[in-house]
């Protein structure tokens, strides 16, 4: 996903989310760039377990699972886990990469 592209998709999610509801401004916002070259977008909100997220110009909806250290997020051929050591990406059959917030 270019630069340009991540702009046009943040803005949007701002616009729709800024009229939804007032949870709108205790939501977090994370850029993704990770080794094999994947970037994504990924929104936590405050009342909401899941994670929202915006890779290969889909949206993906993660379902927290049970995890002993951290998070771990998946949905739809797609695991984020976040923890101590880092983030990590497992999507579709590629192989697990680690990930660093832009």
């Amino acid at each position: 996903m270019n630069r340009r592209k991540s702009i046009v998709i943040g803005a949007a999610l701002w616009v729709v989310g800024a009229g939804a509801s007032p949870t709108f401004a205790q939501t977090t916002w994370r850029n993704y760039s990770c080794g094999d070259g994947s970037q994504f977008i990924v929104g936590f909100f405050q009342y909401d377990k899941r994670a929202h997220m915006q890779i290969d110009g889909k949206a993906v909806t993660l379902d927290k699972r049970l995890w002993l250290s951290g998070s771990r997020y998946s949905g739809r051929g797609v695991t984020l886990t976040i923890n101590k050591a880092g983030t990590r990406l497992k999507h579709g059959k590629r192989p697990v990469t680690a990930c660093e917030t832009n």
